[in-house]
């Protein structure tokens, strides 16, 4: 593999030790699979391996349907909704545990705390509940959630109808997308996609959108939303990004994967004094808790960095290379993206791995302590134990310093935004009209290999963007790598185009707005609904867009399809398996905006990607006439 295996210098500095040691890697692990893809079939959507008659392979002009008769649309678009339903699934498990640990703190069963109760009582008047006090509110609340994800699919769901726009329903309604319960829908859809019930692909579109919007309103918004609630609405804070973060004098935990409640737990437990003082007995400065991909986004967009938090080192991408430093005493795995071959890293250098999710299980990892908001306290304090008795074994080994670590600004949420504009919506708004911001985008992305060195086309995108005069607030694993880059910095103002940079400086913001995790794409809806509510528009209307320019997993598909429902522009790099049927490509990147407003685009050059998005955001603007 070539030196730069990534955009940023740290990765590249660990990759040389992994390399030389002959540890396996995600970036030489890459090159060899581009050594054996299959370009004629698989990258196209034209393979299935659904039932024992296949594997099935179509060859336009040769072979046209495979054995059950299906064509190259509805093979290439069944394939694409598996996807779909994967990311929904994941989603919905993630809002049912949320809304378990709100009742369960409610109920005094948690280490937790009812945090911020003003959201607690607007989401309680939303959704109708009443109580006599916080926690009786909060039971309530969660309660009705948890009922919503299994409402039937035959009528709308209530999340949809309280949080959606009645613009966007309307057009929902007319279509017949408009979805029941997240559950009730995977249940039907992982049905539909089996071989030979659903193979209409227009039919499977539609399924798509339905997905995209009941993952969107069903799982999104009352997961970041009960979040805020236990853990605190993200506020603009400074915190440290990097591999540099890990320091070998102390006892380092990093929760990794998706959901915080296991990694809030252990910042309460370890800054007991006497879990510190314990640590400190076993030859340690002390404990820190280190975040890592969206665990640790989660965490940083919450809480400060101190001598016990202390930021996050990456995406996923990063999480072998953080090993590799020698370091990290203990990696907790909950739901979502902890890699097979860590247990070949833990026992190289030097890491104990504990899964603390049910659904995460790994070839040679026997520690489970599985995340139970009832006993989370304990769960929390047994994990520090466990990682001081690893940093006792691997003291004194070979560990690698000097790594970079970069300050930046995070915890920006719609209510951080509208504080930094004094309130209200007035100043975004007024700076739109008068074109010193030309529009707003969402960079909501995973990180890949598959076009480019790690994180570069993410970070390159935006400073495209910026460049252009348009804002750009970032979620998921791209978060991480404009983070990393600097573009979240007060420096990165000077990186943006003159309008741009005039209002960041105004507001002492950064052109990059840090919005936290791949879940945050509900509370970047919201954003956008509020926005096309003080215009009095529709949202599809807005000059706004999405940009995931290294999606990787299928999270980001379904999330790409409620983009395109909620009538946004949305482009996504690589280029998906889809382009073996023409059909399926002229609906996904033309059609489909007739029928939502919404589209995807393609495309992995940073310029014609940015170009694209402006062309579309200043057709957006005229047609509102500024």
């Amino acid at each position: 593999m070539a030196n730069q295996v990534s955009i940023h210098e740290t990765i590249n500095s660990v990759y040389q030790k992994v390399n030389s040691d002959g540890t396996t890697n995600v970036a030489d692990r890459y090159e060899a699979q581009e050594k054996i893809r299959c370009r004629n079939f698989c990258d196209k959507g034209l393979s299935c391996q659904l039932c024992s008659n296949g594997p099935c392979r179509i060859v336009p002009g040769k072979i046209e349907r495979g054995v059950c008769g299906i064509d190259a649309s509805g093979m290439v678009m069944r394939n694409l909704i598996h996807k779909v339903t994967l990311g929904l699934a994941a989603y919905t498990h993630h809002c049912r545990e949320a809304a378990k640990t709100l009742k369960a703190t409610a109920l005094g069963q948690s280490p937790f705390f009812i945090t911020d109760t003003a959201k607690l009582d607007q989401l309680a008047e939303t959704l109708d509940v009443t109580g006599a006090d916080t926690n009786e509110k909060a039971i309530g609340v969660a309660d009705v959630i948890i009922s919503a994800l299994s409402e039937d699919s035959a009528s709308p769901s209530l999340l949809v109808e309280k949080f959606a726009p009645e613009s966007r329903k309307k057009v929902w309604r007319e279509l017949g997308i408009l979805p029941g319960g997240p559950a009730s829908e995977l249940v039907d859809a992982s049905a539909r996609i089996m071989t030979n019930i659903d193979t209409d692909w227009v039919s499977l579109a539609k399924l798509g959108l339905r997905l995209g919007i009941a993952s969107t309103y069903g799982a999104l918004i009352p997961l970041e939303l009960i979040q805020d609630i236990l853990f605190g609405t993200p506020t603009p804070h400074e915190a440290d990004v990097d591999l540099g973060i890990i320091d070998p004098n102390y006892v380092n935990i990093m929760p990794n994967g998706h959901e915080p409640f296991m990694g809030v737990a252990l910042i309460q437990a370890a800054r007991r004094p006497d879990v510190q003082e314990k640590a400190r007995r076993a030859g340690a400065k002390g404990v820190r808790i280190v975040g890592s991909i969206e665990t640790g986004q989660e965490l940083m967009q919450r809480f400060d960095c101190d001598d016990v938090f202390v930021g996050l080192t990456g995406n996923w991408i990063s999480q072998e290379f953080a090993l590799t430093t020698g370091g990290v005493d203990l990696f907790a795995m909950d739901m979502n993206c902890s890699l097979p071959t860590l247990p070949e890293y833990a026992a190289r250098y030097g890491t104990t791995l504990v899964s603390v999710s049910k659904l995460v299980n790994i070839t040679g990892v026997d520690l489970h302590i599985d995340y139970d908001p009832v006993k989370a306290e304990e769960q929390a304090l047994e994990l520090i134990d466990l990682a001081i008795a690893n940093f006792k074994r691997r003291k004194g080994n070979p560990v690698q310093r000097g790594l970079k670590k970069t300050r930046i600004v995070t915890g920006f949420s719609n209510e951080a935004v509208l504080n930094a504009l004094g309130g209200s919506l007035n100043l975004l708004l007024d700076v739109i009209k008068q074109g010193h911001i030309k529009g707003v985008v969402a960079l909501v992305s995973c990180t890949s290999l598959k076009n480019g060195p790690h994180d570069s086309l993410n970070v390159q995108v935006a400073k495209e963007l910026i460049k252009r005069d348009i804002l750009v607030l970032t979620a998921g694993c791209g978060n991480a790598a404009c983070q990393v880059a600097g573009l979240n910095t007060i420096e990165a103002q000077e990186l943006a185009g003159e309008g741009l940079k005039a209002v960041c400086r105004q507001l002492g913001i950064p052109p990059v707005l840090s919005f936290g995790t791949c879940t945050d794409t509900g509370r970047l809806v919201m954003l956008v609904n509020a926005v096309a509510d003080a215009l009095g528009v529709d949202p599809a209307q807005l000059p706004v867009a999405v940009t995931a320019p290294e999606y990787m997993e299928q999270k980001a598909t379904v999330d790409a399809f409620a983009a395109v429902a909620s009538g946004l522009y949305t482009h996504v790099s690589p280029v998906p398996p889809v382009t073996g049927a023409p059909e399926v490509v002229k609906l996904l990147t033309e059609d489909v905006a007739g029928l939502v407003g919404g589209k995807i685009a393609v495309g992995d050059d940073p310029e014609t990607i940015a170009d694209g998005i402006l062309e579309h955001i200043n057709k957006k603007r005229a047609g509102l006439g500024l």
